[in-house]
C-alpha cells in the first residue's frame, strides 16, 4: 500500500534536523516504511464501500441465516428506533439500559439451555469481558493466590488472542495447546500440577472463522471437567447454525442443558443478523462480569434498534429452525462442487468453506476476478490465517439457492489463479 487507498496524497510534512540534512524526524515518518513492507508481502489492505443493492452474489458476508433483510427483523429495528432513540446514550450501568437488552438476555438463554446471559456491543467486547474478568484476582481475597490459567486453542480468533494477552498482563498464565485437540488440552492443564488451588480455564473456538471445522466441544468439556476447570468457548460462527435449531456448539455436542461449568460468548451480527455479541453462562459468572468486566461497565450499551433486530431474527429462527439446517446443507453443495472442479476446499461442519490459494497475491487477484463475474468471497491471508496458507473464504446462507450455487462454483473455478 502507498498510503493513499483511504485519502488522496498530500504533500508530505518533514523537519529537518538540526544534525543531519534531510533527516525526515516527523514521528509517523515511519509508516510509510511499514507500509511499503506490507506491500512487497502482498498485505496491503483497503476499504471499499459496498452499495446497499447491487447485482452481486453475496458468499462473504456472515448473513448465515438470510435475515438481514428480513421484514420483520427490519420493522422490529424500525420500530425501536422510533421508541428509544439512535443509541443507547449511555453505559448499561447509567442510562443505556432498555427493556430490549433484558428481553432479548431472556430469550438467548432459554434458547441456549442456560441460566443468563448478558449483551455487549460486540462480540469481540465479549470475549474480552469472559476471559479477562474469569481471570482476574479478587481484591482483598486472594492477594496470596496462585495465578489463574487460561489453556487456549492456538488457532483461536483474535479477540480471544488479544483477550488472553490482557488476561496475562493481570497475572494469568497462558498455556497454548495444538489446534482441536482435546487431549493436547488436557495435558496442557496439567502444568497447573505444581500450583494446586489454580483457577484454570480452557478457551477455544467452536467453529473456526478460517477453515470452518468444528472443534469436539464434549471432548473439549471432559478434559476440562477432570482437571477442574472452567470451559469457555466462542460460538460466533456455530450460534444459529449447528445443533438442533442452531442451538449452538454445546447442544450439538448433547451437553444440553448447558453444563455450570461452560460459559459461552455468541455474537448477534452473523445468523441473528444484527450487531452486537453477548455471553452465556451461570448466573453467578453474569454477575462478576456485570459487576467486574471493563468492556461492559465503562462501554456504551449496544444500541436498542439492534438488540430488537437480533430478538426479532431469533424468533424466526425459533420458529423456523430448518433455516439451521440449510445453512449446513447449502455449505457442502459448495464444498462438493468445488472439489469436483479439482479445487482443494475444507469440509464444512457449518456455514465456512474455505479454498487454498497459491499465496497472498494470487489470492487477492481471484476475488477480484470473482467479483468482476459477479461472485463476491472472502480473501484471508496471513496474518488473519494461523497455518500461514491465503485462501478464499466462502460463507453458506439458508436462502442460497441451487443455481446460485452452482453459479458461484463455476465463477470460482473459472477464475482459479495460473
Amino acid at each position: 500500500m502507498d498510503g493513499t487507498a483511504l485519502y488522496p496524497p498530500r504533500r508530505p510534512w518533514t523537519l529537518r534536523s538540526r544534525t543531519g540534512p534531510g533527516q525526515d524526524r516527523h514521528p509517523f515518518s515511519w509508516l510509510s516504511q511499514a507500509a511499503r513492507v506490507r506491500a512487497r508481502s502482498g498485505l496491503s489492505r483497503r476499504v471499499v464501500p459496498r452499495p446497499a443493492v447491487e447485482d452481486v452474489l453475496d458468499l462473504a458476508g456472515n448473513d448465515y441465516l438470510g435475515l438481514l433483510r428480513h421484514p420483520r427483523v427490519t420493522a422490529a429495528a424500525g420500530a425501536a428506533l422510533h421508541r428509544w432513540g439512535t443509541g443507547a446514550g449511555g453505559s448499561r450501568l447509567v442510562t443505556g439500559d432498555t427493556e430490549l437488552h433484558h428481553e432479548l438476555e431472556r430469550e438467548l438463554a432459554d434458547f441456549a439451555g442456560t441460566e443468563s446471559a448478558l449483551v455487549f456491543s460486540s462480540g469481540y467486547t465479549a470475549n474480552l469481558a469472559m476471559l479477562t474478568a474469569l481471570t482476574a484476582r479478587v481484591p482483598g481475597a486472594d492477594a496470596d493466590a496462585p495465578a489463574p490459567l487460561l489453556v487456549c486453542d492456538r488457532h483461536n480468533h483474535a479477540s480471544l488472542i488479544d483477550a488472553a494477552r490482557l488476561a496475562r498482563a493481570g497475572g494469568a498464565r497462558v498455556e497454548l495447546f495444538d489446534h482441536a485437540d482435546p487431549a493436547a488440552a488436557a495435558r496442557a492443564l496439567e502444568s497447573r500440577a505444581d500450583t494446586p488451588g489454580a483457577r484454570a480455564l480452557v478457551v477455544s473456538d467452536t467453529v473456526f472463522s478460517v477453515d470452518g471445522d468444528l472443534v469436539d466441544t464434549a471432548g473439549l468439556h471432559r478434559a476440562a471437567r477432570a482437571a477442574g476447570a472452567a470451559l469457555l468457548l466462542d460460538d460466533a460462527h456455530g450460534f444459529g447454525v449447528v445443533g438442533p435449531g442452531g442451538r449452538g456448539a454445546l447442544a450439538a455436542a448433547g451437553l444440553s442443558p448447558a453444563p455450570d461449568d461452560a460459559v459461552v460468548s455468541v455474537t448477534l451480527s452473523k445468523a441473528l443478523a444484527a450487531q452486537g455479541g453477548a455471553v452465556l453462562g451461570p448466573a453467578r459468572v453474569i454477575r462478576h462480569l456485570v459487576e467486574t468486566a471493563r468492556t461492559f461497565i465503562f462501554d456504551t450499551g449496544l444500541a436498542p434498534a439492534s438488540a430488537a433486530a437480533a430478538l426479532a431474527a431469533l424468533r424466526l429462527l425459533r420458529a423456523e429452525p430448518d433455516r439451521a439446517g440449510a445453512v449446513r446443507e447449502n455449505a457442502r453443495l459448495l464444498c462438493s462442487g468445488l472439489r469436483e472442479h479439482g479445487l482443494e476446499a475444507t469440509a464444512p461442519d457449518a456455514a465456512v468453506v474455505s479454498v487454498t490459494a497459491p499465496g497472498p497475491d494470487a489470492a487477492v487477484r481471484w476475488r477480484a476476478d470473482c467479483l468482476a463475474a459477479g461472485v463476491r468471497v472472502g480473501c484471508f491471508r496471513p496474518p488473519s490465517v494461523p497455518d500461514g496458507r491465503s485462501r478464499l473464504r466462502l460463507t453458506s446462507r439458508a436462502d442460497l439457492t441451487g443455481a446460485e450455487i452452482r453459479r458461484a462454483v463455476d465463477v470460482i473455478a473459472a477464475n482459479r489463479p495460473g
